[in-house]
């Protein structure tokens, strides 16, 4: 269980990278400030709605998967595991290398969305629902948590905890937000460059190991790949 929990941290701590995320975040708290209005309500509602579809996603992803397996008896064998590590080191290795999109300013549609939180929300809503199915760390804590038989009873708290981690950064950015003084304003402005600098390089090179560690271990295994 520890080494399942440790896990989940790290691709939650992956996750919580996301560029789009934190710029939405700034771009939602910089049109506030040129409104002289506080940007709590917009930002919270935006991450709120995000944060609910990927919960939702998880929590039905992990009954659905587990439903399957217990009513058509499908179980999983050394085959399945190392095919599965294959498809996945994979994956990781091609996301890891393609290439990087060049624009670097938030979506031009949080600015358009003005003082409704509600829209906000569903805005968040919107992406949650675009980025969970696609979510390679996310998907593949999901598959860990499935395959760790029997679940633990308290299973739904690891994916809610899992999503709050996942939206640290852009609470971070809000949270400082928040705050006036010029050492506040100068950390808030560090925080958006660090992850927008750093975050997609850290990702990449996190997936190319992952990716390269997967394939070395089906590899070891090809016995059951025949």
């Amino acid at each position: 269980m520890t080494t399942l929990l440790l896990a989940l941290l790290g691709f939650s701590l992956l996750d919580s990278l996301d560029v789009l995320l934190v710029g939405a975040t700034a771009a939602i708290v910089y049109d506030a400030r040129l409104a002289r209005r506080s940007p709590v309500p917009g930002g919270v509602g935006f991450l709120l709605g995000v944060f609910m579809v990927t919960t939702a996603f998880g929590l039905l992803t992990v009954l659905g998967v587990s439903f399957l397996a217990d009513h058509f008896e499908v179980s999983f064998t050394p085959t399945m595991r190392y095919w599965a590590e294959l498809l996945v080191g994979v994956v990781l290795i091609v996301i890891a290398l393609l290439p990087a999109s060049e624009r670097k300013q938030p979506p031009e549609w949080t600015a358009r969305l003005r003082r409704n939180p509600l829209l906000l929300l569903g805005v968040g809503v919107a992406i949650g629902m675009a980025q969970a199915p696609t979510a390679v760390p996310y998907l593949a804590g999901l598959g860990m948590i499935v395959a760790h038989q029997p679940l633990p009873g308290w299973w739904p708290l690891i994916v809610v905890v899992y999503c709050l981690v996942a939206l640290i950064p852009p609470a971070v950015v809000l949270i400082m937000a928040t705050r006036s003084t010029t050492a506040a304003r100068r950390r808030y402005l560090a925080v958006i460059r660090f992850v927008t600098r750093y975050g997609p390089r850290a990702v990449r090179v996190v997936f190319l190991v992952a990716g390269t560690a997967l394939l070395a271990d089906a590899a070891m295994n090809y016995q059951h790949l025949l």
